[in-house]
């Protein structure tokens, strides 16, 4: 099986106010320092791994690779010598044939001469946070842009080559309503992007906007959060129009045209194994997971005594591992072949899926079963009652 290589790049400009991830706003001198962190971290990674007595990840190593994620963060932030460089350590390291390479980025970030060195880098697919196309939205967020640095970033990225873009939306942000999340419906469109991801808001007390939500508040724009059915309006107008443009819906917040869905992300929702370099990087080799320390400088730190610090690390049980193929099979629109579940872990579920049928949760197609198409909006109810 191929593996798949995640490089987390934990830098931002600014903290989106929905964001709970392990990112910060960091000076720019810690960019390059970090980028050669993680290119050494690729070059020593069988004795790191070693030495933190995850002889497991070497094995993993050995497998060839055929999809690279630069994430965030803000990859885009980092000057281009350094992602290639990052790149090219990686290509000296691991066999990387026919590689998919995505790059996340924020449309501000982007100007002429970053799109070409990209593309010159072997980066071939872009992932561009877009979250909305209205204005009053991005500023609510905490974001950055504006309506016209997406179409901007969307020009100069044509213009210098690149041939799969992903744009994502967030629907239920602050001050959204039905009228603004169809004008950022039609102008996505209208920009045809390869491949579209559609999130709901989630109000996380991680997170500024929600902490305040969940007290109650009104400071990040928290009482204009929109409706959870207005949200689920929102997203089944998305599916609805999605479709009609000629999108697959393959992943409950996923579309793509014919042939290019993400094949990374795919990898975890197969639970096919990657690796994750960097602060705060997780990864699986089908037995194993664990996750480097969060704190960029100390990985830093770290990685400079050649060592590798993890935070993190854990043996999936059977029963995980079930799980697991039920929740992130389940995500995906083609659904789970049971019938190699039940034979794999020696478990039968028959009788429960024929609860959550009658139920009209679930639909069944011989050994096929995946989530009704009228349950997506409430996937995580479907879940709880599966795996109870």
């Amino acid at each position: 099986m191929s593996l798949g290589i995640y490089i987390q790049v934990p830098f931002c400009q600014t903290k989106c106010t929905y964001c709970n991830f392990h990112t910060g706003v960091a000076a720019r001198s810690m960019y390059a320092p970090y980028a050669r962190a993680v290119e050494r971290e690729i070059a020593e990674h069988a004795a790191l791994y070693a030495a933190a007595g995850l002889p497991h990840a070497a094995t993993a190593a050995n497998q060839a690779v055929d999809t690279i994620y630069l994430g965030g963060g803000t990859p885009s932030l980092l000057d281009p010598a350094d992602l290639a460089s990052m790149l090219g350590t990686l290509r000296t390291c691991f066999a990387c044939a026919d590689c998919e390479v995505t790059l996340e980025a924020d449309p501000e970030t982007i100007d002429a001469p970053k799109a070409a060195a990209w593309l010159s880098a072997g980066i071939n697919r872009i992932s561009l946070g877009t979250q909305s196309f209205n204005d009053s939205e991005l500023a609510a967020a905490g974001r950055m842009h504006r309506r016209d640095d997406t179409f901007r970033a969307a020009d100069l990225l044509r213009a210098a080559g690149f041939a799969n873009l992903s744009f994502d939306l967030i629907a239920g942000l602050p001050h959204q309503t039905a009228e603004s999340w169809q004008e950022s419906l039609d102008q996505l469109l209208s920009l045809h992007p390869e491949h579209v991801s559609i999130y709901l808001l989630e109000i996380d007390e991680g997170s500024r906007l929600g902490r305040e939500s969940l007290a109650g508040g009104a400071r990040y724009g928290a009482s204009a959060i929109p409706e959870d059915d207005a949200m689920a309006a929102f997203y089944e107008r998305g599916c609805a129009q999605l479709a009609a443009a000629g999108y697959e819906h393959y992943e409950i917040s996923n579309w793509a045209l014919p042939g290019k869905r993400s094949r990374h992300n795919l990898k975890y929702w197969r639970r096919e194994p990657y690796l994750g370099l960097g602060a705060g990087a997780h990864s699986f080799d089908g037995r194993w997971r664990w996750a480097n320390a969060h704190d960029p400088s100390a990985y830093v730190a770290a990685i400079g005594e050649g060592r590798l610090p993890i935070e993190q690390r854990e043996e999936v049980t059977r029963k995980q591992a079930l799980d697991e193929e039920m929740f992130l099979g389940l995500r995906q629109l083609e659904g789970i072949d049971l019938a190699r579940i039940e034979r794999q872990y020696d478990v039968q579920l028959g009788p429960r899926i024929e609860e959550l049928k009658a139920q009209g949760l679930v639909e069944r197609d011989g050994p096929r079963v995946r989530l009704a198409p009228n349950r997506l909006t409430v996937s995580n109810e479907v879940f709880v009652a599966l795996l109870d």
